[in-house]
């Protein structure tokens, strides 16, 4: 009898799981003895797999993210013109301005602020700077008529330390630990189905689930060897067990015979073993994570 085998969701990625329960509803909608015999669990596995969706787009990136790049990115041209600027008055033949300039030369150097830092670093570093700038320096900016890159730069930086705190806040609002829910809810609605499932092709047969059992089994073998992974022997579609007798967990279970006995579930033929015996790889290993 044909049956979905098991795998440890709890193992894979966030990205991983999401990709397999994602590909396991679109099969199971499109399969029309599933939907007659367990519309209900799919549209439960199908509720589950969309809050996933939701909260992992969440968890991923703030919609705030684009505005501060954006305001980093301006702020960091301000004060890139600001030092331009200040080197072309250090060749002013007005020895006021000339004074001027060589004294904000000196206030860059000793910053020596870089747009490349990170970004709160450089917030905290341009806040200090453009205070200097309106105080201590002030006359200094007047002099050379900086004041509206002063300004603008401000503006800008403020700016990022507005939206940062927001994004901050933002995260905050979403209920810690909300991704490791949503999937264990899927987890479970993905299991009820799988149970449904293997429940009627026992019952009634397989022949109407046969399709879906091979895809999802084909499936959780890709899904062991590249996320997990784990060791897996190729799926069989012809029965959904492994050759050589069905494994979980690494126990074996019957095996045929001819003319010879049977050891851990290979086939023996004239006493030689094909088959070979199992170790349990295309089982769980009770990790859930």
């Amino acid at each position: 009898m044909k049956e979905i085998n098991d795998i440890s969701l709890g193992r894979m990625t966030n990205g991983a799981h999401f990709t397999f329960v994602t590909n396991i509803l679109a099969r199971a909608e499109a399969d029309s003895a599933v939907m007659n015999k367990a519309a209900e669990e799919v549209a439960a596995f199908k509720a589950a797999v969309d809050k996933e969706d939701e909260v992992l787009k969440v968890s991923q990136k703030s919609l705030l993210t684009d505005e501060i790049i954006k305001a980093d990115s301006e702020r960091d041209s301000l004060y890139a013109g600001y030092k331009k600027a200040v080197e072309g008055f250090l060749a002013m033949p007005i020895a006021e301005m000339a004074q001027a300039a060589k004294i904000l030369a000196q206030h860059i150097k000793d910053y020596r602020i870089n747009v490349a830092d990170q970004l709160d670093k450089e917030t905290g570093m341009l806040v200090n700077f453009i205070s200097d700038l309106e105080n201590k320096y002030a006359q200094q900016v007047t002099t050379l008529a900086l004041t509206p890159f002063v300004t603008k730069m401000k503006e800008a930086n403020e700016r990022v330390r507005t939206l940062t705190l927001q994004r901050t806040n933002e995260k905050m609002g979403v209920t810690v630990g909300a991704l490791k829910t949503a999937r264990a809810a899927t987890d479970d609605a993905y299991r009820m189905l799988v149970k449904k499932v293997n429940a009627f092709a026992l019952v009634f047969g397989d022949k109407d689930y046969a399709a879906f059992i091979d895809y999802v089994n084909i499936e959780v073998t890709h899904f062991k060897r590249q996320a997990i992974k784990q060791k897996s022997t190729a799926a069989d579609t012809s029965s959904g067990s492994t050759t050589g007798g069905s494994t979980t967990g690494g126990s074996t279970t019957g095996g045929s015979t001819t003319g010879g006995s049977t050891t851990g579930g290979g086939s023996t033929t004239g006493g030689s073993t094909t088959g070979g015996s199992t170790t349990g790889s295309d089982g769980d290993d009770g990790t859930e994570g």
